[in-house]
C-alpha cells in the first residue's frame, strides 16, 4: 500500500510531511524506501524536486519563517527495518538492528535527535483531515475506530490488490463482496489479518468487524492491512511452516529469544508437518512463543506468538490430526504446499 500511495499521489505525502513537520517544529523529513521500489523512489524524487521549484519545500516557506525540506533514504529491504529503531539505524548507515528502548525516538532518534516516525498511510491521511475537518473523517468507520483503512488482499481470492474501505467492514463482506469470493469457488479456510505477524482467523470469525477493538478481541490486529486468504486445499500446518520460515529468515539475530526461538519453532512445525511431533513438543513451542513475546528486543520476535497462538487455537482440529499422523487436507485429496502455491498467489 505504501508503494501505491507514493506512486499514485506523491504530493499528498509531501503535504502531510510538511504539516507534521510544522506541528512538531522539524526542519527536515526523510522518506525511507526499500531500494527495490525503483518506481516509488523515482516518483517521490521527481515530486520533491517539483515542490522545491514551486517554493513548497526549502527555506522561509510562504514568508512564514518556516524551513522544511525532504530527503529520500534507500533501504536494503530487511523486514526488521519496519521496526522504527532498526529503520533509524539503517538510515544512519549501520546494520538494521533494533535499539534498546528507552530512550524512544521521540527523545533520541535519528543521530540522537528527537524524531517522529510515521508510516505512509498515516502521513497521507493528514491533508484530507486538515482540509475537511475531523468530523468528516469521523463520519466514516466506527465511533471507536473512525476513518478508512487500506487493505491488501492476497492469496486464494479472486480480486487481489489494494482497496480502501471504512473501518469496521465485516471480514465476510471484504472477502465475498469486495474480494469477489474464493478463487476457483473453493471453500474458505483461513484469513491472516495484518501481515505475517497477524492473527489467523477461521470460518467462525467471518462476521468479525475489521477494526482495532474487534480484532483484538479475537487475538489479531489490523497491522499493515495485509490480508492473506487461504482456501481449503491448504494444510494449516504447511501454512504455519511457511510463516515460521519467514520469521527465522528475517530475524536480525541480535537477541537470543528471537534468533534461537524462531528457528526452534520452525523446526518443531516442520516435524509436525512430517507427522513426527508430539503434544509435548507443541506445548513447549507455545511456551517458547510466549517467552519470545515478553523477552525479545523488538516486535519481530514479540509478534510470533500471535499467528502461532491463533493457529493452534482456531485450527486445533488440523493440529490434532497431524499429531495422529494424518492431514485433513490430505485426507480430502487436496493438500497443496503453502510454500509453493500460496506464494504464487500473493
Amino acid at each position: 500500500k505504501d508503494r501505491l500511495i507514493m506512486e499514485g499521489d506523491p504530493h499528498k505525502v509531501i503535504e502531510g510531511m510538511l504539516i507534521a513537520g510544522y506541528a512538531v517544529g522539524a526542519t527536515v523529513g526523510y522518506i525511507y524506501i526499500r531500494g527495490e521500489y525503483y518506481r516509488s523512489i523515482a516518483t517521490m524524487k521527481q515530486a520533491i524536486e517539483s515542490a522545491r521549484k514551486l517554493g513548497l519545500l526549502g527555506t522561509d516557506l510562504f514568508g512564514s519563517g518556516f524551513d522544511f525540506d525532504i530527503e529520500i533514504k534507500e533501504g536494503a529491504g530487511s523486514y526488521v527495518c519496519g521496526e522504527e529503531t532498526a529503520l533509524l539505524e539503517s538510515m544512519e548507515g549501520k546494520r538494521g538492528e533494533p535499539r534498546q528502548k528507552p530512550p524512544y525516538p521521540s527523545t533520541s532518534g535519528l543521530w540522537k535527535r528527537p524524531t517522529v516516525v510515521l508510516n505512509v498511510e498515516t502521513i497521507a491521511n493528514i491533508p484530507p483531515i486538515m482540509l475537511n475537518g475531523v468530523n468528516w473523517y469521523r463520519s466514516m468507520g466506527t465511533p471507536s475506530s473512525p476513518g478508512t483503512k487500506v487493505f491488501t488482499l492476497t492469496g486464494n481470492i479472486n480480486n487481489k490488490g489494494l482497496i480502501e474501505v471504512p473501518m469496521g467492514i465485516l471480514l465476510r463482506e471484504l472477502i465475498y463482496g469486495v474480494g469477489g469470493g474464493i478463487k476457483g469457488d473453493r471453500s474458505f479456510k483461513m484469513a491472516q489479518i495484518g501481515g505475517t505477524a497477524g492473527g489467523c482467523l477461521s470460518k467462525a470469525h467471518l462476521d468479525t468487524p475489521l477494526d482495532y477493538e474487534n480484532l483484538q478481541a479475537v487475538g489479531s490486529t489490523l497491522g499493515s492491512g495485509a490480508i492473506l486468504i487461504v482456501d481449503d486445499s491448504h494444510c494449516i500446518v504447511d501454512v504455519a511452516c511457511s510463516m515460521l520460515k519467514f520469521f527465522a529468515h528475517e530475524s536480525c539475530g541480535q537477541c537470543t529469544p528471537c534468533r534461537e526461538g524462531t528457528m526452534r519453532l520452525w523446526q518443531t512445525f516442520n516435524q509436525l508437518r512430517d507427522f513426527c511431533a508430539t503434544k509435548e513438543d507443541l506445548d513447549l513451542a507455545l511456551e517458547l512463543a510466549r517467552v519470545m513475546q515478553s523477552s525479545s528486543l523488538c516486535a519481530l520476535g514479540q509478534s510470533v506468538a500471535m499467528p502461532l497462538g491463533t493457529i493452534m487455537e482456531n485450527f486445533a482440529e488440523d493440529i490434532e490430526a497431524h499429531l495422529h499422523k494424518t492431514c485433513l487436507a490430505q485426507t480430502k485429496g487436496q493438500r497443496s504446499k503453502a510454500e509453493g502455491r500460496l506464494e504464487d498467489n500473493v
